[in-house]
């Protein structure tokens, strides 16, 4: 999972690059204004990466499943994914749950076998490692939106774009959190989910009218996720003109990778993502009984409301008569008859 987020990041980086549009874009000839809504703004490309990239797979694949994953390039995805996370390069996000369930009181739990003395020579070398490829990938950025030397939109104050970073990263980690919290909390009963009033209020909302919230929110979350997604790829991708000179003083090659946004993703996959997971997994209840949370549920609520994103269930069900994908129930049977079997 680790892996897999990393590379949604990466992808939503490179789309960032790939897709914006040059100064002074003219595209079908649009009207000025309409040109900066969709365009300029990112809306465009947005709504593309959300409904043909996520949302109508996330519809097949959740009923799906086995024909999904019968697809050499699922198992390519799986591989490379583990390859990311056997890298290290995500490692400090174990540490981070150590220090989650350490506050928690839980112990880690793990299916793997013990390590032996090597095996924890090479795990904490990771964990060390990436911590410190975390903090130098902090401390590019930083200097990077501090200098001006970003793909921020021209004439955004250098505080403003900061705090755009921080404060968008908070919400992208709330709205991961909501996301755990939200399933975790599905599992007990009403009354230990009404823990206060606004856990009472968010349930309302997940759970009351058959459960139709909760679908409603996964879909205007994936809308918001993938919103502040373009945003910090837009705040953190290191770009600077011919005549200025390299972020840190680095040479022309660490300069060009800089450039290519993964520095920026591997702060967000783990400091954005990951972590607030960890703590969303180890407190669902504080999580569910926080005003902000029942804020941004009522803001994802109203943009799947609006109906931007009903073409997903459209490009959904052309892919899934094109690949002539089937129910899962129609390989296994359903619950009932896989209990009587």
């Amino acid at each position: 999972l680790m892996g897999r987020q990393f590379m949604v990041l990466a992808l939503v980086f490179v789309i960032n690059m790939s897709g914006a549009p040059i100064a002074d874009a003219d595209v079908l000839n649009l009207p000025t204004p309409l040109a900066n809504c969709f365009l300029k703004s990112g809306l465009a490309m947005i709504l593309f990466t959300c409904m043909i990239g996520q949302l109508n797979t996330q519809v097949n694949a959740s009923h799906c499943m086995l024909d999904y994953l019968n697809d050499h390039f699922a198992t390519f995805t799986v591989w490379v994914a583990m390859g990311i996370e056997a890298s290290g390069l995500l490692h400090a996000s174990y540490l981070i749950q150590m220090i989650v369930a350490k506050l928690a009181g839980k112990p880690v739990e793990s299916n793997e076998e013990p390590r032996d003395a090597f095996g924890n020579i090479c795990y904490w070398g990771k964990i060390v490692f990436s911590c410190a490829f975390l903090i130098f990938a902090f401390t590019v950025t930083l200097s990077a939106l501090f200098d001006g030397k970003t793909t921020m939109w021209e004439g955004v104050p250098t505080v403003i774009a900061v705090i755009f970073f921080f404060g968008l990263m908070s919400v992208v980690g709330m709205l991961e959190g909501m996301q755990i919290a939200f399933f975790a909390v599905a599992k007990i009963t009403e009354e230990e989910r009404n823990a206060n009033v606004w856990a009472k209020w968010a349930c309302e909302l997940l759970f009351g009218n058959g459960g139709r919230g909760l679908p409603g929110f996964m879909i205007g979350r994936q809308l918001c996720v993938v919103s502040c997604f373009f945003v910090i790829a837009r705040v953190t991708t290191v770009d600077i003109e011919d005549d200025e000179d390299n972020v840190l003083g680095v040479g022309d090659g660490a300069q060009k990778f800089f450039e290519t946004g993964l520095l920026g993703a591997l702060i967000t996959t783990i400091v954005a993502s990951i972590a607030w997971q960890l703590v969303a997994g180890a407190f669902p209840l504080t999580f569910l009984g926080n005003p902000i949370t029942y804020g941004l549920l009522r803001i994802c609520l109203f943009l799947e409301a609006t109906g931007i994103c009903s073409g997903a269930w459209v490009l959904a069900g052309i892919h899934k008569s094109f690949a002539g994908f089937q129910k899962d129930e129609v390989y296994i049977g359903t619950a009932e008859e896989r209990a009587a079997r």
